[in-house]
């Protein structure tokens, strides 16, 4: 490890006091003698479900010598909500202490910049590295040998179990549903999430017919892994989200057999194929599934991407999307998503929920290609509730959209708790019912609409309104303190540094890749756009006060070893939204730390 000065670790203090503890509140000097690693994460975030997945080998092979502690930070109003933190660690089976800090006073004593950061503090209270972004296990795992080694050296590491206490289980026949689908008989089959399976229910939405899978993790036959998205195929079979496994599977209902269509169970990558053999692509946290112009779509979330699934050849390949996060319409290969999670498709149209800008958008014909347009949301930070003309309408991380029979869309706004309704004819957005908790997705019988309530754990049936739901309007932005920063140039630093034993990667080229734009655009004069180095010199335009500055990173580290002819390389990457404040004075220098620590 590499000298720096040392930093003693701030408390840490959160109004919502801790999780997963038994009660207890911990201090850093409760943890003395442990490596701490501390996770800043939001439970919108689907970079920080990545984060939680890469960290439960490391936690449980350190056990007994690492403590991980996750701070939740929220982005969104419904995240500071200390219920919606609760469910959220049994929904995404959080196995270590948590943190809730609603008002970011963790996050701000730790000047993190980003979903998901990482912070490890060594057996003596110091920070000694942080990691923005996901892809940082094998980094972490080598960190943590060499802590262990010296601090048990010097006899300042202390072993022994954990804080961690487990909550008492619930007995719910569902638990944090994700998706629905009506199969043609009449019943119901819906992605438990938490449990790890899919349940058949009979038509009353209710009773238990059958359940498929182990209930456990896993990859094979019997297993799915936080099972969300579900279609009927015309084959009759069932095509599945397998969203943490990264694959798509198909169960086939007259059987039982559950088959894998797409995906490797490792996730994607940069710099990985982004087409070809379905069983040999790597797929990244696929969230919906959608039959649409002859092809399965996938709301593949982890990636801000649409991908498609050939059956009749067996292939997938990018649809739409760039892998850039953000709210960007026109050509489908062009266009920028965020998180789309929901799917629903009509004759012309592919709606989607795309979460993270809090929008309802959709894919149609363009010529001989496709089209991304959004009808309501604005971008990364605007949220709320708010009805009328869908220019000014606002959603707060929608999840689910679904297609009513005179061509409007119900949208499951989850965050808001309601069930909206967009009428393209109209342009008008309405509320259809409020009083729902966390909705996901909905399915049309007939009249009715069958909604998951996923906080709920349970399917709702609602009758379809002939009139809209009155709601006081509220709109929000995501609460983060800007950064002051001084008019004219600006060097931008994103600090990388490669884990012990490894170098970066340069053997086919540039391994690391830095893009930069802004909101407004105006804001920058000079800078934006995509190069390899990971500094670069941005000028401010003048007349321009404030802004957010959005800075994409990656990069590609391998083994330094010249005797190893397949050296093993890891992937390094983050987004960061960074809200800035131009005023005299401020700071001359912005720096984002990927991985280390800044000098």
């Amino acid at each position: 490890m590499a000298p720096h000065a040392r930093v003693r670790a701030p408390e840490l203090i959160g109004k919502g006091g801790w999780l997963n503890t038994g009660g207890t509140a911990l201090t850093l000097a409760d943890l003395r003698g442990r490596i701490v690693i501390l996770d800043f994460w939001t439970f919108c975030c689907v970079n920080c479900l990545h984060v939680l997945d890469e960290l439960r080998e490391l936690e449980e092979k350190h056990r007994d010598t690492v403590v991980i502690i996750g701070v939740h930070s929220p982005k969104f109003v419904h995240e500071a909500e200390h219920q919606a933190v609760v469910d959220a660690v049994e929904r995404y089976e959080v196995h270590h202490p948590v943190l809730d800090d609603p008002e970011l006073a963790t996050w701000k004593q730790y000047a993190v910049r980003a979903w998901p950061t990482l912070v490890v503090i060594d057996p003596e209270g110091y920070v000694v590295a942080q990691h923005a972004g996901e892809g940082h296990a094998h980094a972490l795992e080598q960190l943590v040998g060499e802590l262990e080694a010296e601090h048990a050296a010097k006899g300042t590491l202390r072993r022994g179990d954990g804080p961690y206490v487990a909550p008492e289980p619930v007995a719910t026949d569902l638990r944090f549903p994700g998706k629905a689908v009506l199969l043609p008989g009449g019943t119901f089959l819906v992605s438990d999430s938490t449990r790890h399976q899919l349940v058949e229910l009979a038509a009353d939405g209710e009773s238990v017919v059958r359940r498929v899978g182990s209930g456990e993790r896993g990859f094979g036959p019997d297993g799915f892994s936080e099972p969300q998205g579900l279609a009927l195929l015309p084959d009759g079979t069932v095509a599945v989200a397998d969203t943490v496994n990264h694959a798509l599977r198909a169960y086939d209902p007259a059987t039982g057999a559950v088959t894998t269509l797409a995906g490797t169970g490792r996730q994607w990558m940069q710099g990985r194929p982004t087409s070809g053999p379905a069983a040999e692509v790597d797929l990244s946290s696929p969230w919906d599934v959608a039959w649409f112009a002859d092809r399965l779509w996938i709301a593949m979330a982890g990636v801000h991407q649409l991908w498609t699934y050939d059956p009749a050849t067996g292939t997938v390949e990018v649809a739409a999307g760039t892998t850039n996060e953000g709210l960007v319409d026109g050509p489908a290969p062009e266009a920028w998503f965020a998180q789309p999670s929901g799917l629903a498709a009509t004759e012309d149209r592919l709606w989607v929920a795309d979460s993270e800008t809090s929008a309802l958008r959709y894919v149609e014909r363009d010529g001989e290609g496709f089209a991304v347009r959004t009808a309501v949301g604005t971008g990364l930070f605007d949220f709320g509730h708010r009805d009328g003309e869908a220019g000014q309408a606002l959603f707060q991380h929608p999840l689910g959209v679904t297609a009513l029979p005179d061509g409007s869309v119900a949208v499951a706004d989850t965050y808001n708790h309601a069930l909206r309704r967009y009428d393209p004819a109209t342009g008008e957005v309405t509320t259809l019912a409020t009083d729902l908790r966390e909705p996901s997705d909905a399915v049309l019988v007939g009249d009715d609409i069958v909604v998951v309530e996923s906080a709920r754990h349970r399917l709702t049936r609602l009758r379809l309104p002939e009139e809209a739901v009155r709601v006081e309007s509220v709109a929000h932005r995501t609460q983060r303190a800007a950064t002051d920063v001084a008019p004219g140039r600006l060097r931008l630093d994103v600090v990388f540094q490669a884990p012990t034993g490894q170098k970066l990667d340069t053997r086919y080229g540039p391994s690391t890749r830095l893009l930069v734009s802004s909101t407004p655009p105006e804001l920058l004069a000079e800078g934006s756009g995509t190069g390899t180095d990971l500094g670069r010199d941005l000028v401010l335009a003048d007349g321009v006060t404030e802004g957010v500055l959005h800075v994409s990173a990656m990069a590609a580290s391998c083994d330094d070893d010249p005797e190893n002819e397949y050296p093993a390389c890891h992937m390094h990457q983050q987004d960061w939204g960074v809200p800035v404040r131009v005023v005299p004075g401020g700071a001359e220098r912005l720096p984002l730390v990927l991985a280390g620590l800044d000098a």
